[in-house]
């Protein structure tokens, strides 16, 4: 199965780079700048289940794809706000066969791809994986997360899924892959934790710990994740009691230091997902009037800091 991840930054390029470890003919999509830096120096994956060096992986930018050809599997793991480029940019790699398999948060991105190649062609997908990306190229996992779920949209075990699932298996233990008979709800399930997550710590500045040991840290933090659950309810996609009880407890844990990277992205003053984690489950929550005064608040926040970031860049 020939598969294009596209980018080599801390996600994709981690799971890229373990399925060329167990022998997958994977081809990373990177900007110029980053071909050159691997073609010199390779792709490095620093990690506590084991580093890994490919010296040579096989790369395309955005000039050269069309002479690449077809692929069986495009592997899309950019941040949201770049998703618009990263589509002109893999576009020419989608035949009549290939099937495309996201990882980003949230929902809009499936809209985005249903309007430009069919429904038809995209798969579900998540993942869980704390990583990021060294100055000097190195992707550094730094957490033992490292989860990589998959499925036809519809739940159905098709052919292709299969063979997606073979491919992942491939990449033995050094990550999780599953397979999934309803991705559709456990994305919405991630994207509930996920948006409390980050609501959360970004509202405050804080890690989860230091949000609970504030005080109404802990109400703020439940009313949070209520007013997300509801709006997965009204969607259509209640989460599983189990699974909304381990996010609870997580999210709540005294002395956790636990953070959303939108957080860190914004210590760094980077960009960030507002409107794609945020703003676009406020606007779904408007769709069956849920109420959402935490998520607006934390809405508010996010785009101050885009305003602020804006202004001292002009």
């Amino acid at each position: 199965m020939r598969t294009l991840v596209v980018g080599a930054g801390a996600t994709g390029g981690n799971y890229g780079a373990r399925l060329v470890e167990a022998g997958a003919d994977v081809t990373f999509l990177v900007r110029p700048a980053r071909a050159e830096r691997m073609a010199a120096h390779g792709l490095t994956v620093e990690s506590q289940m084991g580093d890994l060096h490919i010296a040579r992986p096989q790369t395309v930018t955005a000039a050269t794809l069309p002479d690449a050809g077809r692929f069986d599997l495009v592997l899309l793991s950019c941040k949201a706000y770049d998703l618009e480029s990263a589509i002109a940019d893999f576009a020419p790699a989608v035949g009549e066969e290939t099937a495309i398999l996201p990882i980003l948060n949230g929902m809009a991105h499936l809209d985005a791809l249903d309007g430009r190649f069919g429904a038809d062609r995209i798969l579900g997908g998540s993942c869980v994986i704390g990583s990021t990306l060294k100055p000097d190229g190195t992707i550094l996992h730094i957490s033992p997360s490292c989860s990589l779920t998959y499925g036809e949209r519809d739940g159905s075990p098709s052919a292709r899924i299969a063979a997606v699932d073979a491919l992942m298996r491939e990449g033995g233990p050094k990550f999780q892959p599953r397979l999934s008979s309803d991705v559709i709800l456990e994305m919405w399930e991630k994207w509930v934790f996920l948006a409390t997550l980050a609501g959360s710590t970004t509202l405050m500045r804080a890690a989860l710990g230091d949000i609970v040991a504030a005080p109404g840290g802990t109400e703020l933090i439940v009313a949070l994740h209520e007013e997300c659950a509801a709006i997965a309810r009204a969607s259509g996609f209640p989460p599983r009691e189990k699974v909304h009880a381990a996010a609870r407890t997580q999210l709540t844990a005294p002395g956790s230091t636990f953070t959303a990277s939108m957080l860190r992205d914004i210590e760094n003053g980077g960009r960030i997902e507002a409107d794609h984690v945020i703003g676009d489950l406020i606007r779904r929550g408007r769709d069956f009037a849920c109420p959402t005064p935490v998520l607006d608040q934390v809405y508010t926040g996010l785009k101050a800091y885009e305003a602020r970031r804006a202004r001292e860049a002009a």
